[in-house]
């Protein structure tokens, strides 16, 4: 368990990054748009949990709860969705429902962000393409098939499943649709990580006052970053944003300690979702920008924390509640907690 203070925030230092990465989005009206024209599209609740609160020593805790989105059970349905529904949208075409027949959107994913694609492709007429690591859960590679997707077991994690996405898509004029980002690959991730912002302006409109202290879970960092980003736009720098990862798959804070991107070493970690080893690059300057701490956990705090939401009546994994692990890590004075803090925490996703 390791916390690092970022050395970029409120600095005039930034991160090495290629030119052309953006920041990440915090434009919620045009995802708002055109997710207002699906049925299944709703706001999450906001849950006050003082019983959790109370047992890491805080005087409120609030758990944003992305397990009921769009049916797909995590914050992955406002991504890749929300892309494929917008290239929809830019044909012309008035029934949208066969505007991308003949497409192919190809991806690797450790099981939620695929999900999304598939949906998308189905909604819209086009084929989904998903590769999946051997450690995913065997309920994803299901899920994806009954959306319609077809699924491919390829690598020990999910970077060789990524580099099997990759050779797919070559190899057959298909679309990549990636959660993460590359020097040569940013544009639609960009717009990707933009429909997340949706959560995050949904949180800011449910909460009646900022909070002191934000916990947001990483893997290659597109959820952190656009919620950083749009956080920070709401609320300033007051709020002290800690960034919280797996301590087998510390992408994001090996990069900050480096000043550039870097590959991560380490085991599988039981946080699935999060075990990512290279970082977006897009999040990466977001996060540099707009984070106050890194932290990394252990796999076991992340079991006994998903037990400890369990006991509440609230279900997800190790991976879901990445960041409440951050908050139960025993930092309490490093960040400034005490029991004046109000936190927040969001559950990324349901039980597999």
């Amino acid at each position: 368990m390791a916390l690092l203070k970022n050395p970029y925030f409120g600095s005039d230092k930034t991160i090495k990054v290629a030119d052309q990465i953006p920041a990440p989005s915090t434009n919620a009206e045009a995802p708002e748009k055109l997710l207002a024209q699906c049925p299944a599209h709703k706001q999450t609740p906001l849950h006050d949990k003082p019983e959790l609160a109370e047992a890491a020593g805080v005087g409120q805790l609030f758990l944003k709860d992305e397990t009921v989105r769009m049916g797909l059970g995590s914050f992955k349905a406002l991504g890749a969705a929300y892309v494929i529904a917008h290239e929809a949208s830019q044909t012309g075409e008035e029934d949208l429902s066969n505007a991308l027949v003949g497409k192919t959107y190809v991806t690797a994913s450790a099981g939620n962000h695929g999900l999304s694609v598939a949906a998308g492709a189905k909604v819209f007429g086009a084929k989904a393409v998903i590769f999946l690591a051997e450690t995913v859960p065997s309920a994803f590679a299901s899920r994806l098939r009954d959306l319609g997707a077809d699924v491919h077991i390829i690598g020990k994690d999910y970077d060789e499943s990524l580099v099997a996405a990759l050779k797919y898509a070559e190899d057959n004029n298909a679309q990549v649709l990636s959660d993460t980002s590359w020097d040569e690959y940013y544009e639609l991730s960009h717009r990707l990580m933009e429909g997340y912002v949706v959560s995050a302006k949904e949180t800011v409109d449910q909460m009646e006052e900022a909070p002191t202290h934000i916990f947001l879970q990483a893997g290659v960092g597109g959820l952190a970053g656009a919620m950083a980003a749009y956080f920070r736009k709401a609320w300033g720098n007051a709020p002290i944003i800690t960034v919280v990862e797996p301590d087998r798959a510390t992408a994001l804070q090996s990069s900050i300690e480096a000043g550039k991107c870097v590959y991560a070493e380490g085991p599988v970690s039981n946080m699935g979702r999060l075990d990512c080893k290279e970082p977006s690059l897009i999040a990466l300057r977001g996060l540099a920008r707009d984070a106050n701490f890194f932290l990394t956990v252990s796999d076991e705090l992340g079991q006994e924390t998903t037990d400890r939401l369990s006991a509440t009546g609230l279900e997800s994994t190790p991976s879901g509640v990445g960041g409440l692990i951050g908050l139960y890590a025993g930092k309490n004075e490093a960040l400034g907690l005490d029991a004046s803090s109000r936190v927040l925490c969001i559950i990324s996703e349901g039980a597999e």
